[in-house]
């Protein structure tokens, strides 16, 4: 058993703690610990206990996936999900399945064989019905394919339906364009469809790509309809085939707003789109094809109006009606200085290029003929034309320079001049100018031009939708139709939930890139610390509690409420 023992040392009392036991039937000291002096005993009580030393810390990211865990429960995303595609039998839903798809390519987009390793070291682990080894590549892929094509407009429609009523989202003026994403699926595979040869917008030529068509807010990119289409389908078409789908969403979001101002580039025209604008209940913007109308881009300088007094530093604008296919509208010819100064700068880099390719091919015509190269293949007039074509057929370059080859004893010979009346008179016609077509007769031409500029909200959304660390749409491990289709939702799905956080933050004064938003977020950290069991023969004790965080952080994580998902800090064992 254990005793205080006093001992007197040098006429000064000291205590030590005591155990005894008896050992072959007599009683012997089996322990003996140095307590010190009474006051020194004192003080130490009064300080408390000395906190136990952790054994080990499990420390998982806790921001960015609840902050996007609460806004997809604030759509009611599973739910909506599990709706249209029911799931017999116990286990997660396909909801489920689809939302830990959704907050990985927000967050740390790759294939579905890490997404286990990555849903473990996040808060997900604790707070969605899913268990990692529910997520194996196969498992997930199986509940993809429970999700028929067919089901994917209706599900985004429900959820479109709830962003715009639970958010109150600005739908004054949506935006649509289409693009393609290059895929790495193999030119003999025929089991897709969607995977086709075409025009790669990203310079992918020998690669088969599909095409992604987006209508988007112009509050903050949020996607509210989306299709996947063969990447071989040229814009203006694929325009026309979505009209009934466009109409129907118009009809289902614009509860909320007394007209709906529908944004387009000029890839979509064509007299039957046109039409179909004319008819559909949207307001529209459009542009024009500025080489297609020489008579508007012959305004001079000196008939336009500057927006100076608008806030459009560097802008000039002439107004008229004009008629575009066949119907009377009001067209803007817009002037700007950026982007004046921006396409001359590309331009005469072309130029000079251009310049000294054919500087070095004179030299080297010049050679042969001087009897400086003597071997190798003789240049011939029809390759030299060929070469010099290449060179030339980049945009306005045939215009800038007259070029002659000719033989000359033997040899090809080849003059040119660079045509500086025609430098400049494309300086003063087509560089700088917008050529903008509305029916919004009502408004102003800084409004109109502003209404136009809002097109950069999709072609953001089509650069995040590219962007390698969050969303990305390629590489996509897909190779059938059916998981291609249900790929691309899940990244639209990701876009909105990705949008809706910018937004969020944003109306509460914090501004900042989506990529920047989800780095602070991440730093927010999980931390899960075991103690050894306080008593012989007792559990280990698990605490968790949050990793520090910064003034930006702290601020962040209470305007997203993301205290409903942290496990609220204990007191330190004793």
């Amino acid at each position: 058993m254990a005793s205080l023992v006093k001992k007197i040392i040098r006429g000064h009392p000291y205590y030590y703690a005591r155990v005894c036991k008896r050992v072959d039937g007599k009683p012997k000291i089996v322990s003996q610990t140095y307590l010190g002096r009474a006051d020194k005993i004192l003080e130490k009580f009064r300080a408390g206990p000395v906190p136990a030393q952790p054994r080990e810390a499990v420390v998982r990211e806790f921001g960015a996936s609840t902050a996007l865990l609460t806004l997809a429960r604030r759509l009611r995303l599973v739910e909506h999900i599990d709706r249209h595609v029911p799931k017999r039998g116990s286990g997660p839903s396909v909801g489920h399945y689809l939302l830990a798809a959704v907050l990985n390519r927000c967050l740390a987009p790759g294939s579905k064989a890490g997404l286990a390793r990555w849903f473990d070291s996040t808060a997900l682990a604790r707070l969605l019905p899913l268990r990692s080894h529910q997520l194996t590549s196969q498992r997930f892929w199986d509940h993809m394919h429970r999700i028929p094509v067919s089901a994917i407009p209706a599900i985004e429609r429900d959820i479109v339906t709830a962003m715009t009523r639970e958010f109150d989202l600005d739908l004054r003026q949506v935006l649509f364009d289409a693009t393609n994403f290059f895929t790495y699926i193999d030119s003999f595979n025929e089991r897709s469809q969607l995977a086709q040869r075409g025009h790669s917008k990203e310079g992918r030529r020998s690669l088969r790509i599909i095409g992604v068509a987006l209508l988007v807010t112009a509050d903050f990119r949020l996607p509210l309809l989306h299709r996947t289409y063969p990447g071989n389908r040229p814009d203006a078409p694929l325009f026309q085939s979505l009209a009934a789908d466009l109409a129907r969403r118009y009809q289902e979001i614009a509860a909320g707003a007394e007209t709906v101002t529908l944004v387009f580039d000029k890839g979509n025209n064509s007299r039957e789109n046109l039409d179909w604008v004319e008819r559909s209940p949207f307001h529209f913007i459009g542009s024009l094809v500025p080489t297609q109308h020489p008579d508007l881009l012959a305004v001079a300088a000196d008939e336009m109006r500057s927006l100076e007094a608008d806030g459009l530093t560097g802008m000039r604008v002439y107004r008229t009606d004009y008629e575009v296919f066949g119907v009377q509208r009001t067209v803007l010819v817009i002037w700007n200085q950026a982007l004046f100064d921006a396409q001359c700068r590309t331009l005469l880099r072309e130029i000079e290029k251009r310049r000294q390719h054919l500087r070095a091919l004179q030299q080297q015509l010049r050679r042969w003929r001087d009897g400086k190269i003597r071997g190798g293949r003789k240049p011939g007039v029809a390759a030299t034309r060929k070469k010099v074509d290449g060179w030339l057929r980049a945009r306005h370059m045939r215009d800038l320079f007259n070029v002659q080859v000719r033989e000359e004893d033997g040899l090809p010979k080849v003059n040119y001049r660079f045509q500086r009346g025609a430098w400049e008179h494309l300086q003063r016609t087509l560089l700088g100018k917008t050529l903008l077509f509305t029916d919004q007769a009502d408004w102003s031409d800084a409004e109109l031009v502003r209404g136009y500029r809002a097109q950069h909200h999709v072609e953001s959304a089509f650069r995040q939708l590219k962007d390698s660390d969050c969303i990305a749409i390629r590489p996509q491990y897909h190779w059938t139709d059916q998981k291609i289709a249900v790929h691309v939702f899940c990244c639209v799905l990701a876009l909105m939930l990705c949008g809706l956080l910018q937004r969020e933050l944003s109306r509460h004064g914090v501004k900042d890139s989506i990529p920047a938003l989800l780095d602070a977020l991440r730093g927010i950290r999980e931390v899960d610390v075991l103690y050894p069991a306080r008593e012989e023969g007792s559990e280990p004790e698990l605490r968790t509690t949050l990793s520090q965080m910064g003034a930006e952080q702290r601020r962040m994580y209470e305007i997203l409420g993301l205290d409903s998902h942290a496990i609220q800090p204990l007191p330190q064992p004793r």
